[in-house]
């Protein structure tokens, strides 16, 4: 196999990565809170090849060798944390995050993730019917401050300022619920995107420096802040991942052809030398 063919295998690879990566962005396009991934690629191998020392005429002005390598591979795909625009919906479980933030939750198995979707909902305590608890639409429960779920009273009408301090308001009477755990993101690169729209830490990484309470903090340094009856969007841009998948399609003929005229010239070869 010659390198113009390991070229255009590796290039193809790396562009379906691509691609994969662009579909699943558009597929998200109405996933509340849903955050754009995006990816990097490196040059596989390259170096520089030195012709032999005919080429090294007098008089020539141009160096005499020549970048040789394996095309292109994705190294590293990222989260674009970027803010999304927030639509007001009325329902007084719907939150949305302004700034950098996201939602502690409490997925299957006790394990910790965080979101950003706040499309939450209340679902009946099993083993309390005068109570329910605040979950997302896929039934992870959202907690408070203390690393509790929040149980609210079944019925009551909610009220959520902008600090995440909830009030259940049953009747005349008020009673205090406690305060949405938020938390924001010092390295995204850490964070590890899952299903159910949820991130978790990366192995082996301290919480402490990838995230930091935002209620812990000075007002003045608070980076995000909670809006009742309302929802982020996906910070998805239907436009460019249109213009990017074109771009990426046209890529990807480019490395087929390139690989099929390798293997015509091969078969060429064989023929002339048989």
């Amino acid at each position: 196999m010659n390198n113009s063919m390991i070229s255009a295998m590796v290039s193809m690879s790396g562009i379906q990565q691509r691609l994969d990566m662009i579909s699943d962005n558009m597929a998200n396009l109405d996933t509340v809170g849903y955050k754009r991934k995006e990816a990097s690629f490196e040059d596989t191998l390259t170096r520089v090849k030195e012709q032999s020392s005919e080429f090294k005429l007098p008089g020539r002005a141009t160096p005499s060798g020549f970048n040789l390598g394996f095309g292109a591979q994705a190294t590293t795909a990222t989260l674009n944390f970027s803010q999304g625009s927030i639509v007001d919906t009325g329902n007084l479980t719907d939150l949305a995050i302004e700034g950098n933030g996201l939602f502690a939750v409490q997925a299957e198995g006790g394990v910790q993730a965080y979101t950003r979707a706040g499309d939450f909902q209340l679902q009946p305590n099993p083993e309390d019917p005068e109570t329910a608890y605040l979950v997302t639409n896929r039934g992870h429960y959202l907690l408070n401050v203390e690393g509790d779920r929040i149980e609210v009273p079944s019925g009551s009408k909610l009220q959520i300022d902008r600090d995440g301090n909830i009030t259940a308001k049953v009747g005349n009477t008020d009673t205090a619920i406690g305060t949405i755990h938020l938390v924001s993101v010092q390295r995204p690169d850490a964070l590890i995107q899952k299903d159910d729209n949820l991130f978790v830490l990366a192995p082996g990484s301290n919480v402490d420096d990838i995230l930091t309470d935002i209620w812990g903090l000075p007002e003045e340094q608070q980076v995000a802040h909670i809006r009742q009856g309302a929802l982020e969007k996906s910070n998805v841009d239907l436009t460019k991942e249109m213009a990017d998948m074109v771009q990426v399609q046209r890529a990807y003929q480019l490395a087929a052809r390139a690989l099929t005229s390798s293997d015509t010239m091969m078969n060429l070869a064989n023929n002339l030398r048989g």
